[in-house]
């Protein structure tokens, strides 16, 4: 019997495998149909077969980035963007050419901000010294505060007698007025009041993002916050209608975001498959523990902060916040994992993710060992203890690529927590050596690129791309192999994937990436220069950086 041709070869490069280096592959109904030399790969070739000549290009596995925002990095791009990093000078100055453009009365709404960068404790006057009708809202770096100034403050009613919300507060002067900063629960109240994007804004800022992502190599993604950006249904609209009409092209799994006592939270969740398709698998749930190590000190810690808060020597503000009671997430988890969710936490302190891996432990323990592999987001510190216990319980730690590099955030987190902390932060290595899964998520938009080829470069280096004289959480370098490893062979696992794509085999869907030059052969401090030339999806081209040659001799 003739073997069926090839729809598409890619030959002449260098094509990484699980056992090694090959010359070539071909493509059979988006499947990989043969992986091997040049000769025996172009014996697949028929009359309508496409024939790529790669001239020495690299084709990889394609890329999984498990924590991303589409929709707010698109509409961030549309909004009043400060670079990361910008002084106060710099900051003011973008926001007051926004205002210049502002019709009277507008909301101005952006970001972002770190105190390190600004240099100075940010509050309201500073604001509206150049903005003073205008509503003004920046977000910080990690989207769990926010800056506003005093026209803000009085739209939506915030004044000195306005009290504290649960689990998030205001930041105040030494009458008791607030100062503009609010942390977390206080800084989506506040956002309440602010406009939100329409449907036609929230779809061209998916859109645009999609092709962001695959202009990467990113071939699969998790939406980590459905609803963070435009609220639960508008977003679930944008990534539906996008399917609808074939622009939806990579791998993508929606985490509902849940918190307790909503009943919004609960009607998204039970209506969850209204909103699947053929990429599209709404099938996780998002759950906030904490917020960020930083000057808010919102991160839950077993140990205390190092540094003070002015006015603030509250348990609090020594330990940071704890948003869930334990028995309520306990019960929580248990429920999600009965129902074959698989549960991602937010939880960038040690005790939050300690009590991620409590509620997973008592979810095993109700239910047994099930399919759904709970992942612990951010991990930005992890006790010992808990690193030991995560492969035990089936728990997988996400750990955020670009925050381990320094950085205006990472400065805040390191005056915030001291040195002796930072040494072990984003334990990678430590969860390695004890056969945790771990893969990477890169909270983009948190972070001013998805481009995970620097991500994959700084998990060795923990240096800046390209190298530099400070580092972040040294002793917790990995090689390049087990950084690869978290984008590809890992992830497909964390999804449920891992006998269809992360590895290029025959037999495993064509999700594959062609590049420039070969990451494990040029000096790591270079591998953040990594181009993507295409990218493909079942064998679909998706994305193509200039024209290929399309036949050889």
């Amino acid at each position: 019997m003739t073997e069926p041709y090839a729809d598409m070869i890619l030959v002449g490069g260098h094509v990484k495998t699980s056992s090694g280096w090959a010359q070539a592959l071909a493509v059979r109904t988006g499947v990989i149909d043969m992986v091997g030399s040049r000769e025996d790969v172009l014996r697949r070739r028929g009359p309508d077969t496409r024939v790529t000549d790669l001239a020495g290009d690299t084709v990889l596995p394609g890329l999984h980035d498990l924590h991303v925002h589409p929709i707010y990095a698109g509409i961030r791009e549309r909004r009043c963007k400060i670079p990361q990093g910008s002084s106060l000078a710099d900051t003011l100055r973008i926001v007051a050419e926004h205002i210049s453009r502002a019709a009277p009365g507008a909301w101005v709404l952006g970001g972002q901000w770190d105190t390190s960068a600004l240099g100075t404790a940010p509050e309201r006057t500073m604001l509206d010294a150049v903005a003073p009708g205008n509503p003004v809202l920046l977000e910080d770096t990690s989207g769990h505060s926010s800056w506003a100034n005093s026209a803000a403050l009085g739209v939506a009613g915030i004044g000195p007698g306005t009290p504290d919300p649960l689990g998030g507060y205001f930041e105040r002067d030494a009458a008791g007025n607030p100062s503009g900063i609010q942390r977390e629960t206080a800084a989506d109240l506040l956002a309440a009041s602010a406009p939100t994007p329409a449907d036609e804004e929230v779809e061209a800022a998916l859109e645009w993002a999609l092709g962001e992502m695959v202009s990467h190599g990113i071939t699969s993604f998790t939406e980590a916050a459905v609803g963070f950006t435009a609220g639960p249904r508008a977003e679930l609209r944008a990534y539906t209608r996008l399917a609808a009409r074939g622009a939806v092209r990579q791998r993508v799994r929606l985490c509902l975001v849940w918190s307790p006592n909503d009943p919004v939270c609960e009607e998204v969740i039970a209506t969850r498959n209204l909103y699947a398709s053929g990429h599209i698998t709404p099938d996780c749930v998002k759950i906030f523990l904490d917020g960020v190590p930083t000057d808010s000190h919102t991160a839950a810690m077993l140990e205390p902060y190092k540094d003070t808060v002015e006015g603030r020597d509250d348990e609090a503000g020594r330990h940071g916040l704890l948003a869930i009671a334990p028995a309520v997430l306990e019960r929580a988890v248990t429920r999600f994992d009965r129902m074959g969710i698989t549960v991602k936490f937010h939880a960038a302190g040690d005790a939050a993710v300690r009590a991620a891996l409590d509620a997973v432990e008592a979810a095993r323990t109700a239910n047994g060992h099930g399919p759904c592999m709970h992942n612990v987001g951010h991990c930005t510190f992890v006790a010992k203890t808990d690193i030991e216990r995560a492969s035990q319980i089936g728990a997988t730690f996400e750990v955020s690529p670009y925050l381990w590099q320094p950085s205006p955030i990472c400065s805040d987190i390191a005056a915030a927590v001291g040195p002796e902390a930072v040494e072990r932060v984003w334990p990678v290595r430590e969860m390695l050596e004890a056969r945790a899964l771990v893969v990477a998520g890169s909270d983009w938009c948190v972070v001013p690129s998805v481009n995970p080829w620097s991500a994959i470069e700084t998990l060795v280096t923990r240096q800046e791309p390209g190298g530099s004289s400070d580092s972040f959480g040294a002793s917790q370098a990995i090689t390049l192999e087990e950084a690869f490893d978290l984008f590809t062979v890992n992830s497909a696992r964390q999804e449920g994937m891992e006998n269809r794509v992360g590895r290029i085999e025959p037999g495993m869907l064509a999700d594959i990436v062609v590049v420039g030059q070969n990451p494990f052969e040029v000096p790591i401090a270079q591998v953040h220069a990594t181009e993507v030339k295409m990218t493909f999806i079942e064998g679909q081209l998706v994305f193509d950086a200039g024209a290929r040659k399309e036949s050889v001799s």
